[in-house]
């Protein structure tokens, strides 16, 4: 500052900007630092008043008093502890200023300038970044988040497990048994029937309550990621990115097309901007939002339309949107399209396990009741009136416990579990490669795809862009530019953005640091701007008003600004900006790079265009500006008759790996089609560069066309060519929804990647609708299915593999089922009938039924994808869920363990010259290795060998392990509880070796060819002829 100054009015100007730049010290420091600044500032200021009073008090004669001491209040904590004291505003007047929409009492208040003002923030620099003043509006004005309902708890499962009618059947007939048991043979030798009952139940209960209650835990985990949104902010002057929970009052948001509201708040500054209220009214009309009329902004609403600036007022649960979440709770019942034909599946399985077990038991009751059956000893059990009544009753109960357990068999409720487990086990290893599921159906139907309709931008493309070629005029390059074309380069730049620069300090020599914000176009214009055309965007933008803004619209590609000079000395001035074929339809003149303004004759417009056509073809996007000065309508932007100022081409090179990414998509028999903004040039050379587009398809006319071109062809004409496009240019979101549609009639799974707002009803109508993570908006997230994280096409086809992985494993399940289902109901139903007894009792059964429904499930339903899935053509929309060669295996291995078991169950005790125990613990024992050794040939449908990629899967190895080690355990050491009888090595070997067996039969059984069209599917033909 200099001293010596002669003007008392300057040195009073200087020392005031001193004492400003003082009080605007950052506040990031300690607090014995900020007593010393505090009393640095104040002996300043008193010193300041002093020297200012000499000079006010001119008349001679008074003098004033002189001043002997300072008392300076270093009690710096009275205004940082009591917080309502430090904001001029309560938390309730805030709340209800919102909630009520209450304009008068904003007015009151001094409008939205002086809200910020009580909030101690500032529109163009935010709050301070400074942890304690963070957490100082969070403690006064609440935190971000809601209250969210209790997460279901293992208890709760545990009783909807209970819940199941076979279980509580299978519970009275325990007790019963228990009962009776006790009775006739006393407590230490008669609760082992019902009891082992008991103990099965609670087992099979357990493991699948606790299956069910971890998938829950993973579904929470996932939901708590998907509600962490990114919210742009400012802070410090700088605009970031911060999470939705850690927005405080007082924080101001920049809002876009799309985004989601992330807490109440007042506009502050902005144009065009319209909000979709239907999430909170139920009003599909939008609403306009401006600083003459309504300035209100609720949580959780989307930005419809324009651009703006809030300042948050209220929080978390003081917003009407935090208190509508707290009370809903998130539902885990949704029911796939899979899971519902398992439903079927299931309940038609069902009724032949309930149509067997109800003959079993009737020929069971028959058989005792005429005396046919006879117990250990050789004695008839029924003798008519000599038989007791608790005898009886015991028998009958034994007999309902045999039947209810054939139907626990029969019914494969492990179906459910198997589609949830590989379910939630892919989600889990989806999050991990970078996608994010929102609805669980996603994951099985985009294993059906046969079409993918992707966007071009950040998708096939890194979304790094940079400005590589520029033309003024006709000239190429920086050269000698004037300096009028610079300026009103400058203003279209700065003005006409959404985009922001911050202009950070570093301790580096260089200078300053540049931060720019925005969309990655934006961020590649303004960077350019900055650094090739020395461009100021403070200086531009505090020189100049804006009048009215036209934001990018996807239809028309462009956006456009009406501004003056503050000064008010020119006319209102009109820039546009976008693509640059539809910005040079809009152009009559142009400058030249020397400032002069020339006609745009036919010869210059050819040249134009050849420019455009040359960018284009280098995969370049063209971007033009243009301007005007005689705007005089201040509401409408004038959109002819304008001066063309330059075009610039954006580089936005291709992903790496991307072009391998589209290959494995394409050999798997699904179609790639390419559906981008961009005009046909770029998106020609972007599509042969990922290669959507072989060297045949570059011949075929049909292959590449423009939006518009398929939009005005009739719907048959665009049903008879969408399958042949492979690229659509210069696309509107309608043309996408249309293209989809298109596809879906002709019956094709279609899923689409989208990343804008326009996009929301493209991606509800695909069946699989894939949004951006990083460039995506919130409604483009809200009306997806799957969120590729990452932005990056390889995920789509991870994505892919996977769903096609999930339908596998559910396909290798149901073929380990059924092979045990149809077996274990033949073998009880024919001995029953011919016996009068079953091998197989409730405990064994029950056994059985833990092995293949939760165990089978996990051990199955967790298996990862290889790229062999990626070499088969799509299932597509109406493919059987049991496809011929899954009847072919399991037919196969059912009828050898039927053979087998019936074999042993008539003949065993002859063959191996066994008592009557041992030969049912034969058969017990063989029928639960068949089973294990089974589980091997399910890894694969097709494959003869099933031993590839086991030493990856190591749960799979130990299910294996832990089921032979409780089946020992069972037979060995259980006797009692499981009904069985120890086994010695031979007996032992004998069932390894008849189990073991079934590796070769389905070795041998996958050489058997099968027809590719379904077995039912002639039984409906002969049904129509």
């Amino acid at each position: 500052m200099q001293t010596n100054v002669p003007d008392h009015a300057e040195k009073k100007k200087s020392k005031s900007v001193d004492v400003e730049v003082l009080l605007n010290l950052p506040k990031t420091l300690t607090k014995s630092n900020k007593k010393w600044q505090l009393a640095f500032i104040k002996i300043y200021c008193s010193r300041t008043l002093l020297n200012c009073a000499k000079h006010a008090i001119s008349k001679p004669g008074l003098f004033p008093r002189s001043i002997s001491y300072t008392t300076i209040d270093l009690d710096h904590n009275q205004h940082h502890h009591h917080h309502e004291e430090d904001f001029k505003i309560d938390t309730e007047t805030l709340n209800d200023l919102v909630k009520n929409k209450n304009q008068d009492k904003l007015n009151s208040l001094g409008g939205p300038k002086a809200l910020i003002s009580s909030l101690k923030t500032n529109t163009r620099l935010g709050i301070n970044e400074d942890p304690e003043e963070i957490q100082q509006r969070r403690s006064t004005y609440g935190s971000n988040t809601y209250t969210r309902q209790p997460s279901k708890s293992l208890i709760y499962f545990i009783i909807e497990a209970f819940k199941d009618l076979t279980i509580l059947i299978l519970l009275g007939c325990a007790t019963l048994s228990l009962g009776f048991g006790i009775k006739e043979h006393g407590l230490k030798e008669g609760w082992y029937d019902g009891g082992s009952i008991f103990v099965a139940v609670f087992l099979v209960v357990a493991v699948s309550a606790i299956s069910n209650f971890r998938q829950n835990k993973q579904f929470d985990k996932l939901s708590k990621v998907s509600s962490n949104i990114k919210i742009d902010v400012v802070r410090n002057g700088r605009r970031q990115e911060i999470s939705i929970f850690d927005i405080v009052v007082g924080d101001i948001i920049c809002l876009n097309i799309g985004d989601q509201v992330p807490a109440d708040g007042v506009f502050v500054e902005g144009h065009s901007l319209h909000v979709d209220e239907s999430s909170m009214t139920g009003e599909s009309d939008h609403v306009e939002v401006s600083l003459t009329g309504n300035t209100f902004l609720f949580s959780g609403t989307k930005i419809a339309d324009g651009f703006g600036k809030m300042l948050v007022t209220s929080v978390g649960m003081n917003t009407a949107w935090g208190q509508m979440m707290s009370h809903i709770s998130r539902d885990t019942n949704e029911q796939t399209p899979l899971q519902s034909r398992l439903n079927k599946l299931t309940s038609s399985i069902g009724k032949v396990g309930l149509l067997v077990a109800f003959l079993v038991l009737l020929v069971l009751l028959v058989r005792y009741f005429t005396g046919s059956t006879k117990d250990e000893s050789g004695k008839r059990e029924y003798q008519g009136k000599k038989t007791k009544s608790d005898e009886i009753v015991n028998a009958v109960v034994e007999m309902v416990a045999a039947a209810v357990t054939i139907i626990v068999v029969a019914i494969p409720e492990g179906l459910p579990l198997a589609v949830t487990l590989t379910l939630a086990y892919s989600m889990k290893r989806m999050m991990k490669d970078q996608a994010m599921v929102r609805k669980l159906s996603a994951c099985e139907t985009m294993g059906s795809a046969t079409v993918i309709c992707t966007d071009k931008t950040g998708t096939l493309t890194l979304n790094q862009m940079k400005v590589t070629d520029f033309w003024f005029g006709l000239e190429s390059g920086l050269v000698s530019c004037s300096s009028r074309v610079v300026e009103l380069f400058h203003q279209g730049v700065a003005m006409n953005t959404t985009g922001s620069v911050f202009k950070a300090k570093s301790g580096t020599e260089s200078g300053t640091e540049y931060e720019f914000s925005g969309s990655p176009t934006e961020k590649a214009i303004l960077s350019w701007a900055v650094e090739k055309l020395k461009m100021d965007m403070e200086e531009v933008i505090q020189e100049h008003d804006v009048v009215h803004v036209e934001g990018f619209n996807s239809e028309k590609k462009r956006s456009g600004v009406l501004m003056k000079k503050k000064n008010g000395e020119s006319n209102n001035v009109v820039h546009w900006k976008g693509a640059a074929e539809k910005i040079l339809a809009m152009c009559s003149t142009f400058y030249d790079a020397s400032g002069v303004v020339k006609e745009i004759k036919e010869n210059d417009k050819i040249q134009f265009e050849k420019i455009i056509q040359s960018m284009a073809a280098k995969s370049l996007r063209c971007i033009a500006f243009a301007y005007s000065e005689d705007n005089e309508d201040i509401k409408k932007l004038k959109e002819e008759r304008l001066s063309l100022l330059g075009i610039v081409g954006i580089k936005d090179p291709c992903r790496p790996g991307v072009k391998k990414a589209v290959e494995d998509c394409q050999f798997a028999g699904v179609n790639i089609k390419m559906i981008t903004g961009d005009n046909i040039f770029t998106a020609r050379a972007i599509a042969v560069e990922c290669g959507i587009l072989t060297p045949e398809d570059e011949m075929n006319r049909e292959a590449v066309l423009e939006g518009e071109e398929f939009r005005n062809y009739s719907q048959e004409e665009r049903l008879e060519k969408v399958e042949r496009i492979k690229v659509m240019a210069r696309s509107s979101p309608f043309d996408k929804l249309l293209m989809v549609k298109c596809l879906k009639e002709l019956g094709h799974v279609v899923a689409v990647t989208g990343d804008g707002t326009n996009d929301a009803p493209a991606l509800k109508e695909a069946d699989i609708g894939l949004s951006m993570g990083i460039q995506g908006t919130e409604v483009a997230k809200e009306s997806s299915d799957i969120v590729i994280l990452d932005d990056n096409f390889a995920s789509v086809a991870t994505v892919l593999k996977w769903g096609r992985c999930v339908y596998n494993n559910i396909q290798k399940f149901i073929q380990f089922q059924l092979t045990v289902n149809v077996a274990a109901l033949v073998i009880n139903f024919v001995a029953a009938v011919s016996a009068g007894e079953v091998p197989l009792t409730a405990v064994q059964l029950l056994w059985v039924n833990l092995i293949m429904d939760t165990l089978g499930a996990l051990a199955l339903a967790t298996e990862k994808p290889t790229n062999d899935l990626m070499k088969k053509k799509p299932i597509g929309r109406v493919a059987p869920l049991i496809t011929n060669i899954m009847w072919r295996n399991l037919l196969a291995q059912a009828f050898y363990q039927i053979s087998v078991l019936l074999l042993l169950q008539f003949r065993g005790r002859s063959i191996f010259d066994v008592t009557e125990r041992v030969k049912n613990t034969l058969i017990f024992n063989t029928f639960v290795l068949c089973q294990v050794f089974n589980e091997f040939n399910a890894r694969s449908l097709e494959k003869k060998n099933v031993f590839k990629g086991l030493h990856k899967n190591r749960l799979f190895i130990g299910i294996i392990v832990v089921t032979v080690v409780l089946q020992v355990v069972m037979v060995e050491f259980l006797k009692r509880f499981a009904d069985t009888e120890r086994l010695n090595w031979g007996q032992w070997g004998v069932c390894v070796a008849i189990a073991a067996a079934s590796w070769p039969i389905g070795w041998l059984v996958k050489s058997v060819p099968v027809p590719e069209r379904h077995f039912f599917s002639y039984l409906k033909w002969k049904k129509r002829s």
